[in-house]
């Protein structure tokens, strides 16, 4: 597994999406991402994800949503995971606490490998991603971001983040991320731990067992819903602090000031977030703000979205493992900036542990942060700098050496999708600037004009949303244990195990595997097509072709033709695997199909220039090609990555290409059949070594026997 340890804030990789969802950092430990669906993020070896641990210019990229329009739709600053317990004898210290806590985040911690230690970290799938190249070069985010420590067939979901840690309180956390890329549930993340009394307090695995009393395990989540509004400090149409979740609403379900005396079953234990419209915002009327528009060019909403979490199941105790409708204990918002989330951290200091044992026990409030501030502006609302966060509280429990609490939720993100969003905007806004008076229908059908209250209506549709997914990983979290047997949960087929993009003179030409014309109820494929950009927040995907079961195999490939692709412009695809439709419970005769992000490339295809009859006109760029000099010849214009890549020009529609060294050995060869002038070479031998400074050869031949030499210099 490729890892990125790297100190802090001195390495800038330019990233695939235009910015740097890798600058990774020692602080944070290693990172995986999943990014099999719409909710796309990192997961750290710590066990939790710390403020700015993937840090870009605005902050954060963590949990993006809809990752179709980029990792810059993110949605949460920071997250923390405290675990705490009473009257604990620490053995390197020698002395007995009134209380331990121990944890990861909200913010980093340079000493955290002192009380949390690492054990395990690995990415697993249930099948490989697929083989995606766009002419000849690897074409797929996948290839960086989705590297598998194990493929296991069985796997329930189709991926999974699996984290094992111990920490300094003698509590092994094993924690398992599942990501699912079917339509219905790729929005979510079921994440389920399991806390151990192990007894192992220290990095090099001392062990001392005794009994853990009044155990609480402690999860934090800080949401920040400012996504592409802010792409630096003082750039966008957003406020800097809502960077940080300065207006952040959170809002709790199954809210009882005193659960364990008069707690009643309720449909959720679970709490959302939202945007919450901003004083310093240009809006005369508050309610402008609502899903944070884009008022000055699109009005498109950033914030258009609710995030949110749910339990799933907690253990009644560490003999009961029955389901505690009781828990969390605690399910109450914190400052963002309170004294107990800052550094250092302080393991021996008692004080500081008691001050953060009463957060993780302090139950719930009589109204959650929501209702507390109203109608008013959530970033002037309690004093705190940072704004809100919720927290989580498990517990108390006790614990003998041996013993384990086992708890699982679910955390997702929802809204309204994005082309409603690009509507609900470009009409609010025209209104807003007087500059025309579309209709605008409310999500019940009817009709306003009342453009500030329409856009507010649309984006709290948010909530039903929200819910919904609530209700889905229920479903799904009763598939998965086996808890109810009526919750089936249909799969979508498969994606092809091989996509190939290439570019040609007078056509895109697409071609691709044919497994899934195996699967059960198998009905087709479905292709995709942006122009110009992919996964931004500008980039528009339109569908250029579908098929039916019966589409036809070409040398082992189906294959398409985009011919409407104009020159002058570069393209992006992606394709999907469908169903009939016949296996979909929630809408039935409805297609299921794979997620896009399997097969979306990440290089541009593009009409080349058109081939020529004259073998003379054969010419080589760049000649010479100097390493030193990459970032200058052939540049990826949309990621700004270097290539490798040296460029034939004026080629014949079809002939064969050879590459041989100035001794006459051969290194490389294709046969170019785009019918285009142009062609590429990577710069590597045909069993990918990358070629050393010297004079090369080029050898072009026709299918009737004509052929040309040029000679070319690479420096190294």
């Amino acid at each position: 597994m490729k890892t990125y340890k790297m100190k802090w804030g001195i390495v800038l990789l330019v990233g695939i999406m235009g910015y740097s969802p890798l600058l990774w950092s020692q602080a944070s430990g290693e990172l995986k991402w999943l990014k099999a669906g719409s909710l796309q993020t990192y997961f750290s070896e710590q066990g939790s994800e710390v403020e700015s641990g993937a840090d870009d210019p605005a902050g954060s990229i963590y949990f993006s949503w809809p990752a179709d329009y980029g990792l810059r739709q993110s949605t949460m600053r920071a997250k923390a995971l405290w675990l705490g317990c009473k009257n604990f004898y620490d053995v390197r210290a020698k002395k007995t606490f009134s209380v331990k806590v121990v944890g990861i985040g909200p913010r980093v911690d340079s000493d955290w490998e002192e009380h949390v230690f690492p054990v395990e970290f690995k990415l697993y799938g249930r099948y490989p991603h697929p083989s995606v190249t766009v002419d000849g070069l690897s074409g797929t985010d996948n290839e960086l971001y989705d590297v598998l420590d194990d493929v296991i067939d069985t796997l329930q979901a189709d991926r999974m983040v699996y984290v094992k840690v111990n920490t300094a309180l003698g509590v092994t956390v094993t924690k398992k991320v599942m990501a699912f890329s079917h339509p219905y549930h790729d929005n979510y993340f079921i994440c389920d731990y399991v806390f151990k009394n192990t007894g192992i307090v220290t990095p090099d695995g001392t062990r001392y067992d005794q009994t853990l009393e009044e155990c609480f395990f402690y999860l934090q989540y800080r949401f920040a819903f400012s996504g592409e509004s802010v792409t630096a400090y003082a750039q966008g149409w957003g406020t800097w602090d809502s960077t940080w979740g300065k207006n952040t609403l959170n809002y709790v379900l199954a809210q009882d000031p005193n659960p364990l005396a008069t707690f009643t079953i309720l449909p959720y234990r679970a709490f959302y977030s939202w945007y919450g419209p901003h004083s310093q915002r240009p809006f005369t009327n508050v309610q402008d703000d609502w899903g944070c528009p884009d008022e000055k060019e699109t009005g498109v909403m950033a914030a258009a979205k609710y995030g949110g979490v749910i339990v799933l199941h907690a253990d009644k105790s560490a003999t009961d493992k029955t389901d505690d409708p009781a828990q969390p204990f605690t399910n109450n918002f914190l400052g963002s900036d309170d004294p107990t989330t800052q550094l250092p951290y302080q393991q021996f200091n008692e004080t500081f542990m008691m001050n953060r044992y009463n957060v993780m026990t302090s139950g719930r409030p009589a109204k959650s942060h929501a209702e507390q501030v109203g109608e008013g502006y959530a970033n002037e609302w309690g004093g705190d700098p940072g704004g809100y966060c919720e927290g989580l509280g498990f517990g108390p429990y006790t614990l003998r050496p041996g013993d384990s609490i086992h708890i699982v939720l679910a955390e997702g993100i929802a809204g309204i999708n994005r082309e409603k969003n690009r509507e609900v905007g470009r009409n609010w806004l025209a209104w807003y600037n007087k500059t025309a008076t579309p209709t605008l229908i409310m999500p019940d059908g009817s009709t306003t004009t009342d453009y500030t209250n329409y856009k507010k209506a649309w984006v709290q549709t948010g909530i039903d949303s929200i819910l919904q997914t609530f209700r889905r990983a229920i479903k799904n979290y009763q598939y998965l244990y086996k808890i109810s047997p009526q919750a089936q949960i249909a799969q979508p087929p498969p994606p092809p195990s091989v996509f190939i993009v290439e570019s040609g003179g007078n056509r895109i030409q697409l071609r691709w595997s044919t497994e899934p014309d195996a699967w059960p109820n198998f009905n087709g494929y479905v292709v995709y097509r942006s122009k110009g950009n992919v996964l931004r927040p500008e980039t528009v995907y339109e569908k250029i072709f579908e098929c039916d079961r019966n589409y036809p195999v070409v040398n082992g490939y189906h294959v398409f033709d985009d011919v409407t692709a104009q020159r002058g412009f570069v393209y992006y695809y992606y394709i999907q695997t469908k169903d009939d439709g016949s296996t979909n419970e929630e809408k039935p005769g409805s297609a299921l199909a794979s997620s896009k992000f399997w097969t979306i490339t990440n290089k541009e295809a593009m009409l080349l220039r058109p081939p020529m009859s004259n073998l003379d006109s054969i010419y080589i760029v760049p000649n010479p090609y100097d390493v030193r000099a990459r970032a200058l010849q052939f540049a990826d214009p949309i990621t700004g990555f270097d290539r490798d890549r040296i460029v034939f020009f004026g080629l014949p529609p079809v002939c064969k290409i050879r590459i041989y060294t100035e001794r006459g050995d051969l290194i490389w060869e294709k046969d170019h059949t785009n019918g285009s002038g142009d062609d590429f070479w990577n710069s590597q031998t045909m069993y990918g070594q990358v070629v050393v400074s010297g004079i090369y050869i080029a050898y072009f031949e026709t299918p009737d026997g004509k052929s040309a030499f040029r000679k070319f210099v690479v420096i190294r």
